[in-house]
């Protein structure tokens, strides 16, 4: 509690970017352990820590991650203040404290206790705490990967996303994330002919894209499923009942994937999102002022696709929804990631499964974020990544409690549990046999 709490009370918001003072205070307390501690840095006060404690090389290295970067604040909206990590009815508030330095300090309790314990390892294990997840990864895992990753290749790596569901205070299930879709931009942009406005053109550009937009809105490519949405929904299946356990079992049948596809778009769709590549429109930009018609308007399109889908074949799917050759279709820069995959056979899914029971006593699914992670870098190079979290509760988000929130906030006692969770997990893969 007393390095958590020390972590959450540094700004490191990013925007605009400093996690300099909780770099230093890392490699202060590892140096004092006797730990060995690198820091690497691309700008002024972004700073990426790394420990290693050594195994016997038996095996290659497990890499433990966690970024210690937060998203920026409103302190007016805040009751508690955001960097204050206040105890309160046995939770802690404060930005980051689900989001990632719940992580963070699992990490180092972890290295701290296997270093005081002399624990024999088959493998190194190395801590990497990195800069910039959420907003500039060039300065954190970009970085890492691209220049340095001789300091933290490994065979198997953990991070943040997978977690646990409570509802109502009871576990219901445990998540461990071992895929997620890769983010991408499209951009549509209708052309048409300029005039006044006090005469109604039926080439106006705002009238053509907004029409393509209801119709890419309604864009349905076909399900496909991967071995990690394969296993979540096949799990899913077995621990519901009814009209619910049975929509999970027809999700993997090929003839009956579509309608169930259409009912979590209208009920769930976080799973429809979990099915196939989606657009989401999320910015417009079109004219000058209000008497001219615009002769061109944009707007940009989030995509996330499936880490295998064929690009080419996607982009064709869109404009044929679209249905208007004034309107173009294309894709757009973005930061994006990587394609990759972790498989659910390997001998650490095994230990992850076996400590979500020990800790948790809950069914553990394989999940595809559909948001990206850091964890996709390391993944492009062959690493099997596996995202874990601590318990949260479901009521949290919506009562403004969740991870981006003006009130995040993490329990005491789940806190210490997910440490100890971490604890039998990196025993597990990296403890000598």
């Amino acid at each position: 509690m007393r390095h958590f709490q020390a972590l959450v009370r540094m700004d490191t918001s990013d925007p605009p970017g400093n996690e300099q003072p909780a770099a230093d205070y890392l490699k202060q307390l590892f140096e004092k352990e006797g730990i060995p501690v690198q820091t690497f840095t691309l700008e002024p006060k972004r700073t990426n820590v790394v420990a290693r404690l050594k195994g016997n090389g038996r095996k290659r290295p497990l890499l433990i991650m966690g970024h210690l970067d937060v998203v920026n604040v409103d302190p007016s909206k805040w009751t508690h203040p955001p960097f204050s990590a206040t105890r309160d009815g046995g939770y802690v508030y404060g930005r980051g404290t689900t989001d990632d330095k719940d992580n963070v300090t699992a990490g180092v309790m972890t290295l701290l206790t296997l270093k005081r314990l002399n624990v024999p390892l088959d493998r190194d294990v190395i801590l990497l705490t990195e800069a910039g997840e959420e907003g500039t990864t060039r300065v954190g895992i970009e970085f890492m990967v691209n220049q340095h990753f001789d300091a933290i290749d490994a065979e198997y790596c953990l991070a943040e996303t997978g977690g646990v569901t409570r509802v109502g205070g009871v576990v219901k299930y445990g998540t461990i994330q071992a895929n997620e879709k890769i983010p991408r931009a499209v951009e549509l942009t209708a052309r048409g002919i300029s005039g006044h406005a006090s005469v109604p053109l039926q080439t106006n550009a705002l009238l053509h894209l907004g029409g393509a937009l209801e119709r890419l809105g309604g864009w349905r490519p076909p399900v496909r499923l991967n071995e990690t949405t394969r296993a979540y929904f096949t799990r899913l299946a077995a621990i519901t009942t009814g009209e619910e356990s049975a929509r999970y079992r027809d999700v993997l049948v090929p003839a009956k994937a579509s309608a169930v596809d259409q009912y979590f778009r209208a009920s769930d769709p976080s799973k429809a999102a979990l099915l196939h590549a989606t657009a989401t429109p999320t910015m417009i930009s079109a004219g000058y002022r209000i008497n001219v018609i615009p002769s061109e308007a944009k707007a940009t399109v989030d995509v996330r696709t499936l880490p295998d889908d064929n690009l080419d074949e996607l982009i064709a799917s869109m404009r044929k929804a679209v249905n208007d050759s004034t309107v173009s279709v294309e894709w757009a820069p973005r930061d994006t990631r990587p394609p990759g995959a972790t498989r659910l056979d390997t001998d650490a899914f095994k230990v992850l499964e076996a400590a979500m029971t020990k800790n948790y006593s809950t069914t553990t699914l394989p999940i595809m974020s559909t948001g990206a992670t850091d964890m996709a870098f390391v993944r492009g190079k062959g690493v099997q990544c596996y995202g874990i979290g601590p318990a949260i509760d479901q009521e949290d988000a919506p009562k403004g409690f969740g991870a981006h929130s003006d009130q995040e906030r993490i329990l005491e006692s789940e806190l210490h549990r997910f440490v100890r969770f971490n604890w039998d997990v990196v025993n597990g893969i990296a403890g000598a046999k």
